[in-house]
């Protein structure tokens, strides 16, 4: 039996919910009570308010991480499969980096200057991704709010084409989906006082002719995407779409902005590298650094000229371009442990194979429950969708989304020791995922599944 009507095990999940919430209270007295006395001064409770978008009936409070396990304060262990939403996609706490960042704290953290590993930092992104010329910054949504600055510089025109469904990060510009064909600014976008869809473009992924007539205006300056969509859940570029795109934004006077910082995961080059894209732009967030905040994006050699040149031509004066820790000491040491010694082709090699057993173990376990579900692998990262087929665009991404059914599988997952990303359901391995670590997910996502699919409410041990 195929289950694909979201419907037909609604009791069951009602009541498992139920029941997995209950347990969550009882075993993470301490989180409770830190979560409580945060509420008094934090925002929804929390530093972040996305640390509050989690299935858990209060924010989970940690007390460490290493490598690919996680420790709450209520002293439960946790194969951690979401690394802090790519942050720590090298595993938490890498020990060259830790020593780097050692080291350059009593050094010193920020002067706004230069230093050696500027320069080797540079020499070596150059050399991984293909692109001569760089620049730093602390989030890669700053990295492409800066590089959006220099690209409508350097071109002269205002507008952007992003693809239906977003892409990683939180540029304000491109929160703009496609609602019955039309273009309309996200419903859920705070605060914003003009209308993003005078300057934004909007077309859906994959589809080339959308493109090309989005393109024949001669207005747009960039498309910003990544390379595979992971912000509406994962969706693969269609064979030669890429090749043929890249051709369609030059032919129309565009550039091509690829952000990596999900699809890094691809290999230590990157999804570009890996697959033979030459964007025009790269953007790198999270992981690049070890997980301390940091960002860097790149220009291809004309682009960086025209950048320069626009610099160069403008009045005297603060360009708005970076802030006053970008490019800070620290971070400089922490992105050069991580290319020198975590980010390696061994290390690589190591989370792709771990991922592989990730994604055909989940294969496996949707086969034996006869779930109309699939599952999408690129790289260290994997993704199961509730549908029998992978999408190929962001609606029918969104088509897929179950948010009930993701909270109750999340929540089960934790209380048996497994986390994975809260946003949809993805899965990331490190150079610290072992096969242990993976067989321990797919034990707790079988007997999960198996119990949603047959009814059956059964406690399971604590979480220890």
């Amino acid at each position: 039996m195929l289950i694909k009507n979201k419907t037909n095990h609604q009791p069951t999940r009602q009541a498992m919910a139920e029941q997995e919430r209950a347990r969550f209270i009882t075993q993470h007295p301490k989180s409770q009570a830190l979560a409580q006395q945060a509420q008094q001064h934090w925002l929804f409770g929390v530093p972040l308010h996305w640390m509050s978008d989690w299935s858990t009936p209060f924010a989970l409070q940690v007390a460490s991480a290493q490598g690919a396990h996680l420790t709450d304060a209520d002293g439960h262990s946790y194969v951690d499969f979401c690394l802090g939403d790519t942050g720590a996609m090298f595993g938490h706490a890498p020990p060259a980096v830790v020593q780097a960042v050692q080291r350059q704290v009593a050094q010193g953290c920020t002067t706004m200057l230069s230093g050696d590993d500027a320069a080797w930092v540079g020499a070596e992104l150059a050399r991984r991704f293909g692109l001569p010329m760089w620049q730093s910054a602390l989030s890669a949504s700053d990295a492409n709010r800066f590089l959006l600055r220099w690209v409508r510089a350097a071109t002269g025109r205002n507008k952007l084409l992003v693809f239906n469904g977003c892409y990683h990060g939180t540029v304000d510009d491109v929160f703009v989906d496609l609602v019955g064909g039309q273009p309309r600014q996200r419903d859920s976008l705070l605060g914003q006082v003009f209308d993003p869809t005078q300057h934004t473009v909007v077309v859906e992924f994959n589809d080339l002719p959308a493109l090309e007539a989005a393109l024949q205006a001669g207005d747009v300056a960039c498309v910003l995407a990544e390379p595979v969509m992971t912000n509406i859940g994962m969706v693969l570029p269609q064979p030669g779409f890429w090749e043929a795109a890249q051709t369609l934004i030059h032919q129309h006077g565009a550039l091509l902005i690829l952000d990596e910082t999900h699809t890094f995961s691809s290999g230590p080059g990157g999804y570009a590298r890996a697959h033979g894209l030459q964007p025009d732009a790269l953007v790198l967030g999270k992981p690049i650094a070890g997980g301390l905040p940091c960002a860097v994006y790149g220009f291809s050699a004309e682009l960086a000229e025209r950048a320069m040149q626009a610099k160069r031509s403008a009045p005297p004066g603060h360009s708005g371009i970076g802030t006053t820790l970008t490019g800070n000491m620290l971070a400089m040491a922490a992105m050069r442990a991580t290319l020198a010694e975590v980010a390696t082709d061994a290390a690589f090699a190591h989370m792709m194979d771990r991922a592989g057993e990730v994604a055909e173990g989940l294969r496996a376990s949707i086969a034996r429950h006869q779930l109309s579900w699939c599952v999408t692998q690129v790289g260290a990262r994997c993704e199961f969708q509730f549908g029998p087929v992978p999408p190929v665009n962001g609606s029918q991404a969104e088509a897929l989304f179950d948010p009930e059914l993701e909270s109750l599988l999340h929540l089960a997952l934790l209380n048996r020791g497994v986390m994975i990303t809260p946003f949809h359901n993805m899965l990331l391995c490190s150079p610290a995922t072992t096969q242990a670590d993976v067989q321990r997910l797919l034990t707790a996502f079988d007997e999960v599944v198996a119990q949603w699919v047959a009814g059956e409410l059964v406690s399971g041990a604590p979480n220890v």
